[in-house]
Order: structure tokens, then C-alpha cells, then sequence
């Protein structure tokens, strides 16, 4: 059986967790890019390396035509947020399970997710979209409010503008980096952050795992800092997230939904990403679970409807702490590869940044040097485990 997985930049969550799931069900694998020699840079060596084979990944039309040249496929998948349409559009063409290219589109475009949520009266949130050549001046938002690329992704190029001047410089400095971009002005939505982990077959049955509570940087950046994993959220919380799931058409597959909780109990959504949690944050969840997460992913993909117990264990506690550059310039130091086990606490550390490479300091995830992340039975010990493995280690940045 083939699978073919659409991608863009290679990614941690598909070489270290769903090509080895792959491998581990038995299926060939053939990715599709339009970066094929970062992929087969990713995949040298690896006993389970898949086909690489160069496609405009982007365009339906071509993704469907270059399949139909090759073996048949068994599913077609991505974990990209880029390219959730076109792989449900793929799936669809030749009869596979898959999401809906509605729901996808839905998720993907800001704008449309905020209309959505409010022609189904679930959620009405103050938004507009910026085209190019329209200003932010045109507009009337509530202030603070924040502007963000119509189709970005995690914390790239989002901003908080405290007032109209603020506004029109944070979108001056996004349209720079990204000409012809559209972007969306929403108001902003005050709470602290929590995630959503929902697994869904398309035979009805939807699995929630669990959720994280996130912490931010200082604003008028949006960069995700740490995650500490929850087990289960309040019940009305889970269902007011659920409902708007629903009401999306999200269902099918893996999706990781951010949200906040206002004071009066109440769920607003701030984004859908249809795919698997990233930054090692799925390579972490299916060790806290216990359960064989990248593997039935796919299998949702293959048409397997999930079991109705998991089996997933609720007794581990978890956090995930990136390192951050806080200035541009040279790595020139920084630990290797780390895995460790004390009193009881698991901890992993992967460099995202290789010594010597030179960056800009981005205020973005793009800063990222490396991600350590611990579990274990207690939050307390998880947490000092993390704080002494910073402590004990040096990053530095030469400019």
C-alpha cells in the first residue's frame, strides 16, 4: 500500500513520528515537494526513508495529475497547515478518506473561520481583511486589536496594536515581508491560552487526548513559550470547543484547536490548525498517552475507524520549553541532542539550530534554538527537571 504525503519544509513530527509510523503499517511512502533536496538531506541515512518525488504541492491540479501517473494510493495525507486543501481535494478525487476541503478552507482562511462561527451564531468576533492596497486606516476595529496574515501560521507576522498608528506600522512591516499578502484585523480576544487535541475517524467517533495550557511572550508578539499539558479541561469547556468543531465540519483526522476562556465561562476560538500539534509537541503527546498516535493518525487516513477506548493513560504530566534568540546574530554555542531520565521525570532535548548558522532575530517561532521537554508523574518534578537542564546548559549568540 502507498501512502503519499504532501509537504513543504521537512518536519520533526513526519521523520521522527509518521514516517516511522508508516513504516511500522506497512506502507510505502512517497512524499511529494517542491523542496525535494531538503527532504532527502532530512531522510539520508534512515532506515525508513521514503521516495522523494518534486511537485508544486500547492496546486490540486498538479498533486492529483502526478499521483494518477504513479502507483495507486492507499491514502493521501499531509501534516502541513499549508496544504490541508489540496490533500483533502486529492483524497476526494480518488475516493479515499480524508477531511473535507470545506472544513480545511475554513480553518485555514482566518477570515472565513470568523464568518463562519458567526452566521452558525456560535461566535461573532470583530474582524476584517486587509487586501493589498487597502489600509488599516480605511478601518474602525476596537483597540487593542491584532493583525495577522489571512492564511499565516503560528505566531509568524501576528501582532497587538494598541491603537490606529500601531496598526498601520505592524501592517506596513507585514506587507514588507509579505507582498501581496492578505491580512486579517480581529479584535482582541483576552484570556489566557489553552489548546485542544481532538483525533477523529470519519465513522463518527472523535477522540479528545487532552490539551495544553500555553504560555506567551510578552506582547505585541504572540511566540508560544511553554506548554504544560492537561489531561482534561472542564467539561463545558471541551463541549463549547467541540461545538464549534463541529459547526467548521472539523472532524476527521488530527487537529490542534487554540483557544481562550473569558471569565464568564465562555470559548473563543483563536485558531484551527488541522493537523497534528507541532514543535515536538506530538512526539510528546503519544508518550504521555501511551498510545500509538502518529500510527493511528494515519490509519483514520487508511479508512480504520479508531477504537471506542484508546486506552490512553491520564497519570503523566508534561511540559514543552523552547529556547529562544533574543538578538541576531552566529550560534556559537549550544548542547547536543539530549536524553535523560531522573527521579522519575523523562526528559528530551533537540536543537532546532545548528552551531555556527546565522539568524535574524525574528520574534517569531524562527528564533527557536531548541526544545527540551520532560514527563512524568508529577508537575512539580517535571518542571524543576526542565528549569536545571536550562540552568545546567549555555546557548550563545554571537553577533
Amino acid at each position: 500500500m502507498r501512502l503519499y504525503l504532501l509537504a513543504l519544509n521537512p518536519t520533526d513530527s513526519v521523520t521522527q513520528g509518521f514516517l516511522p509510523a508508516a513504516a511500522r503499517l506497512g506502507l510505502s511512502v512517497t512524499v511529494l515537494t517542491d523542496s525535494v533536496a531538503e527532504h532527502q538531506r532530512a531522510y539520508q541515512g534512515l532506515e525508513f526513508a521514503p521516495e522523494v518525488v518534486e511537485c508544486p504541492v500547492r496546486d490540486h491540479w498538479e498533486v492529483i495529475s502526478l499521483i494518477s501517473r504513479l502507483d495507486a494510493p492507499a491514502a493521501v495525507f499531509s501534516n502541513s497547515d499549508h496544504l490541508q486543501t489540496q490533500t483533502a481535494l486529492a483524497a476526494e478525487y480518488f475516493g479515499l478518506p480524508g477531511k473535507s476541503w470545506q472544513a480545511t478552507l475554513r480553518a485555514k482562511n482566518k477570515a472565513e473561520l470568523r464568518r463562519h462561527l458567526a452566521l452558525a451564531g456560535l461566535d461573532e468576533v470583530w474582524s476584517a481583511e486587509l487586501p493589498p492596497g487597502r489600509e488599516s486606516a480605511e478601518l474602525d476595529p476596537p483597540f487593542p486589536c491584532v493583525v495577522k496574515p489571512r492564511e499565516g501560521v503560528a505566531s509568524e507576522d501576528v501582532a497587538l496594536a494598541a491603537d490606529a498608528e500601531e496598526l498601520a506600522l505592524h501592517c506596513k512591516a507585514i506587507r514588507h515581508r509579505r507582498p501581496g499578502a492578505v491580512l486579517v484585523v480581529e479584535e482582541f480576544l483576552h484570556g489566557e491560552l489553552h489548546t485542544l487535541e481532538t483525533l477523529g475517524d470519519g465513522h463518527g467517533r472523535r477522540h479528545v487526548l487532552g490539551g495544553f495550557h500555553t504560555r506567551l511572550s510578552p506582547p505585541p508578539q504572540f511566540v508560544e513559550e511553554v506548554l504544560t499539558f492537561v489531561p482534561a479541561h472542564p467539561q463545558p469547556v471541551t463541549d463549547q470547543v467541540l461545538d464549534q468543531l463541529d459547526a467548521l465540519g472539523v472532524s476527521f483526522g488530527a487537529c490542534h484547536t487554540e483557544f481562550v476562556v473569558q471569565p464568564d465561562g465562555r470559548v473563543r476560538l483563536i485558531e484551527v490548525n488541522y493537523r497534528a500539534i507541532g514543535d515536538q509537541c506530538d512526539l510528546m503527546l503519544a508518550q504521555i498517552l501511551a498510545v500509538p498516535y502518529f500510527e493511528l493518525v494515519l490509519g483514520a487516513h487508511l479508512g480504520r475507524p479508531l477504537p471506542a477506548d484508546l486506552g490512553a493513560r491520564t497519570d503523566q504530566r508534561a511540559r514543552n520549553e523552547v529556547v529562544c534568540a533574543d538578538r541576531a546574530g552566529t550560534l556559537t554555542a549550544a548542547p547536543g541532542p539530549t536524553d535523560l531520565v531522573r527521579d522519575g521525570v523523562r526528559l528530551a532535548y533537540r536543537p532546532l539550530r545548528p552551531i555556527g548558522e546565522h539568524h535574524e532575530h525574528y520574534r517569531t517561532n524562527r528564533d527557536y534554538l531548541g526544545v527540551i521537554w520532560a514527563i512524568g508523574p508529577d508537575q512539580g518534578e517535571v518542571d524543576r527537571t526542565v528549569a536545571e537542564f536550562i540552568a545546567a546548559n549555555t546557548w550563545e549568540i554571537t553577533p
